[in-house]
């Protein structure tokens, strides 16, 4: 196990790249299954759940040619079916949650997939029935194996309906949107997800042949297409490295130019800073966040205390919760953060308070971030990280603290954000990553 050691107290000053965005890449890596020709996917992420995911796939037969680092050709022209049915895939898949988007494609162009209970961030219960029931509309059929606690799919005659879902779940619309792509007859899903990293799937699936509309709305239609073909895609900005970048310059940085964001798919991301009192400027494609002493948080008209709440799209992602609450023990305000879709997701902050922080958890969904305007410095401590955004958070924190700081675990940040410690060091942090 690695560890990353921090020594507190340097500002940031520079510019600094986001790297494309890890869940897009897992969704259109997995679309690549649904035809036999070439595609070709640019700007993805040297990060290790996304590295194990084409790993995954040359195992299931998946040529897979890398052009340049963030360059890749995938062809499944000759997929091993029988090693979709193996032990082997069963166990690889149950310790890589983007797994579950392989199930999609693979019942959609083969008619059967096997399913496994995935792996990922311990944030909670991640359940599967949006999945399997979006399946179970387009006619799948379920079947319990249970000498090795495994689900066959089977469904050959996908056919296309009308279906509503139980929630907006994003990898549960991207799944049933890939296996309806070419199913007979037209599918309408309602309460789907709409992401940008959905919509980006959309228009991938499109140039390769797809019939989908309602692209960047809840209703999405799709009329069931013979065949897909090849096609080029280039991955979005990662929404979420560009928010854990705007909560390290709001901390520690002396004036941080991020760079080529898309600002136009950030969404609610911008602003939910701003009510913390950072100062966010625009220049072109770019995100300005200029050197503060002091930054104030914002209170609503009425006067209460304010509240950050995550929500589906175009809500507050719940992945930067987590950033925005460590932001917050350094604004000159109070605020309630409030994390309603994943129940564990908070449980880290008793490692903020033993550094010093002034937060109430509430319960498993809320705390209260009294923040102390730089009177109080955080400590440094030793600290494991129980989930990337969790562990990007304690990263940003520890690189606030008086003294030096030991993260373990650090494979959980890898899994989202490639070399990490090498792009901050670029701009005047003091991180090293030691073996434990």
């Amino acid at each position: 196990m690695e560890s990353f050691i921090i020594e507190g107290g340097h500002q940031l000053e520079g510019t600094i790249t986001p790297q494309g965005a890890k869940n897009e890449a897992l969704e259109v890596i997995c679309a690549s299954l649904l035809t036999s020709e070439p595609v070709r996917i640019t700007n993805v992420p040297d990060i290790l759940d996304v590295n194990n995911l084409i790993k995954l796939l040359q195992d299931v037969g998946v040529k897979v040619t890398r052009n340049d680092r963030h360059d890749y050709t995938f062809q499944a022209d000759d997929v091993n079916l029988d090693f979709l049915d193996s032990v082997e895939f069963v166990k690889k898949c149950s310790r890589l949650r983007g797994s579950v988007l392989m199930y999609g494609p693979l019942l959609g162009r083969f008619g059967k997939a096997t399913v496994a209970k995935p792996g990922g961030d311990k944030i909670g219960r991640r359940r599967l029935d949006t999945h399997f029931l979006g399946f179970k509309n387009l006619g799948a059929k379920f079947v319990f194996d249970e000498t090795r606690n495994v689900y066959q799919i089977h469904g050959y005659r996908l056919k296309g309906t009308y279906m509503l879902l139980d929630e907006a779940s994003v990898t549960g619309t991207a799944n049933i949107i890939m296996a309806a792509v070419m199913a007979k007859g037209t599918t309408t899903i309602y309460h789907a997800a709409c992401e940008p990293y959905i919509q980006q799937l959309c228009h991938l699936l499109n140039h390769m042949g797809a019939n989908i509309s309602g692209i960047a709305s809840n209703l999405i239609t799709i009329v069931g297409v013979d065949h897909l073909h090849g096609a080029t895609h280039r991955v979005l900005p990662d929404m979420i490295e560009v928010g854990s970048f705007i909560g390290m310059a709001a901390m520690v940085g002396n004036g941080i130019r991020i760079k080529d964001v898309s600002l136009r798919n950030l969404g609610p991301i911008p602003d939910a800073f701003r009510r913390l009192g950072v100062k966010l400027k625009a220049e072109g494609d770019d995100l300005v966040v200029p050197h503060q002493a002091h930054y104030v948080v914002d209170s609503f008209i009425d006067g209460t205390i304010m509240t950050l709440a995550d929500a589906p799209w175009p809500g507050l992602t719940p992945d930067l919760l987590s950033v925005l609450l460590v932001v917050a023990t350094q604004a000159r305000g109070t605020v309630l953060i409030h994390q309603k879709m994943f129940e564990s997701r908070l449980f880290f902050v008793d490692k903020l308070i033993d550094m010093g922080a002034q937060i109430i958890l509430c319960d498993p969904h809320r705390a209260v971030v009294v923040g102390q305007d730089h009177r109080i410095q955080l400590r440094a401590g030793r600290m494991s990280s129980p989930d990337i955004r969790a562990g990007i958070a304690l990263l940003i924190a520890a690189m606030s603290a008086n003294g030096t700081s030991r993260i373990e675990n650090i494979g959980q940040i890898d899994r989202g954000y490639e070399d990490i410690e090498k792009r901050l060091n670029g701009l005047g942090a003091n991180i090293q990553r030691v073996d434990d």
